[in-house]
């Protein structure tokens, strides 16, 4: 959580770990690098800025963990289409549409999550 949240009151007090950094760029670096995947739930502008930037990082080869949209009521439904609208005007390539995966529960995101987990814990054939 950034210094300034929490000025504001806003920590949750029931966490059994809690983090306070600098600022937001430091929070979504520890997060990535803390974190097993990207799990992105609907939200503001914040959740779609952190969304688009570890795609990025996925697709420019910095970011290796999975990352999971959960489309709960079809929320990032427009985001999806602007995406393939971006593959079909030729600013991405269709390879790219298989950097994250799209499920429409938090249950679908955890148990893919923990399928690809598994597969990963998997020693090379």
């Amino acid at each position: 959580l950034p210094e300034f949240l929490r000025a504001l009151e806003l920590a949750h007090d029931r966490l059994t770990e809690l983090h306070i950094v600098e600022d937001m760029r430091v929070r979504k670096h520890q997060m990535l690098m803390r974190g097993s995947a990207v799990v992105a739930l609907p939200g503001g502008c914040g959740t779609l800025e952190e969304l688009l930037e570890v795609i990025t990082l996925k697709r420019l080869g910095v970011y290796f963990k999975p990352i999971v949209i959960v489309n709960t009521r079809r929320y990032f439904d427009p985001l999806i289409e602007l995406f393939a609208a971006a593959v079909e005007d030729r600013f991405m390539e269709p390879q790219h549409l298989a950097l994250w995966r799209v499920v429409d529960t938090p249950e679908e995101a955890l148990s893919f999550l923990a399928s690809t987990s598994s597969a990963q814990d998997q020693p090379a054939t």
